[in-house]
């Protein structure tokens, strides 16, 4: 302890109480500003510089052409009053065929997917097998896979010279298969409820991963049989969940364009497919817009459901 004082007392006077040296200073730029950040460090770039090229560029690629569809709709190349081809599109029997044809198959396939997703979703998060956690994975990678390719793969087997009809013809000597159903809109509708299935099971399996495993215990403890603790215990915590992935299905299905081209469904007509014979097909932009039109209304009103529902479910 003396010695640590010593070293004290030898510390020259004029050391004594002095401020500690200061940073050094970095030399100052014609403007004032320090050297090297260049004459823009001391200028304050409003936000509404950095914002305007993403708006532009917004502009230009989406709200153009979806103003340049509005306004043909409205003002058609062959003339005629601002609502002359809205009156011809919705009295045409083609366009309210299509409209039914299109909820009905988004309804349906909605549904599917959420008795099938919210099943698999049960077995994989709570009944253990081995390769479940390469289950779940494979699903996120699934979301990434085209439509088409689904369809394709319905084609190869249940197709007409699929592998289900060469089985039956090769064991029964028969000249066709009993497999036509994918050209009707129950192929459609299985091949949309095969695709878009785990964009509720991915949800859904979120939520089962947050859900607190001792209300289960303790549910089962009690007596409670599996179905009961479904019902009563887990089902109330995946409904926000199923309410987010149902309508995100059901936006897509209304949207949804390759699996119905691909199933060569020829009498099944959406609003997607009804867009594309109006446009390609017969050449009439003006109903094409209208078809158009009625489409992206529809969607967009949907798509404001999902986001409120998926604000509500925490998605």
């Amino acid at each position: 302890m003396a010695e640590v004082t010593r070293r004290a007392v030898s510390v020259p006077a004029e050391n004594r109480g002095s401020a500690p040296d200061p940073a050094p200073q970095t030399p100052a730029g014609l403007d004032g500003a320090p050297a090297g950040l260049g004459w823009s460090a001391g200028v304050r770039v409003p936000r509404g510089v950095w914002v305007l090229p993403s708006v532009v560029v917004l502009a230009l690629v989406f709200l153009y052409p979806l103003a340049l569809v509005v306004q043909q709709s409205f003002s058609p190349e062959n003339g005629g009053g601002a609502f002359d081809a809205y009156a011809s599109v919705f009295a045409s029997q083609g366009f309210r065929e299509a409209l039914g044809t299109t909820v009905w198959l988004a309804v349906g396939a909605t549904v599917g997917c959420l008795v099938l997703g919210f099943v698999l979703a049960l077995i994989i998060a709570f009944v253990p097998f081995p390769g479940a956690r390469a289950v779940a994975k494979f699903i996120d990678v699934f979301l990434s896979f085209p439509s088409f390719l689904i369809t394709l793969a319905l084609l190869f087997v249940y197709g007409t010279v699929g592998m289900a009809n060469g089985l039956v013809t090769d064991l029964t000597g028969a000249a066709e298969g009993p497999f036509h159903f994918l050209t009707t809109p129950w192929g459609v509708l299985l091949a949309e409820i095969t695709y878009f299935t785990p964009f509720v099971m991915r949800p859904l399996l979120a939520a089962f991963s947050q859900l607190d495993t001792a209300q289960l215990e303790v549910a089962a403890g009690l007596g409670a049989r599996p179905a009961r603790i479904v019902r009563q215990v887990i089902l109330p915590e995946a409904l926000p969940a199923l309410a987010a992935g149902g309508s995100l299905v059901l936006v897509m299905c209304l949207n949804e364009f390759g699996i119905v081209l691909f199933t060569g469904a020829k009498d099944v007509t959406t609003l997607p497919m009804l867009i594309y014979g109006k446009a390609i097909l017969e050449s009439d932009y003006a109903a094409a817009c209208v078809v158009a039109v009625v489409n992206i209304a529809i969607s967009v009103g949907l798509f404001g459901l999902y986001r409120v529902v998926g604000k509500r479910a925490g998605a």
